[in-house]
């Protein structure tokens, strides 16, 4: 699923994103330590990867893999 960063902590490594449906997920540091990125960025678009309950797995930009 692909989405909009609304905030991003950069102490804490976590943030939500503001999907393309309108709701609005959180995402925790390990799913954004996952990512190997370094910050985000209000604004900036990135692609969420979940398990199979639905917990965030890994934030990335929707161009790398």
């Amino acid at each position: 699923m692909q989405g909009t960063v609304a905030t991003f902590d950069e102490a804490s490594r976590t943030g939500t994103v503001l999907l393309d449906d309108g709701v609005e997920v959180t995402f925790p540091a390990a799913a954004f330590d996952a990512s190997g990125l370094r910050h985000l960025r209000l604004g900036q678009r990135v692609r969420l990867d979940h398990d199979d309950v639905g917990t965030i797995t890994k934030v990335t930009l929707p161009t790398l893999s």
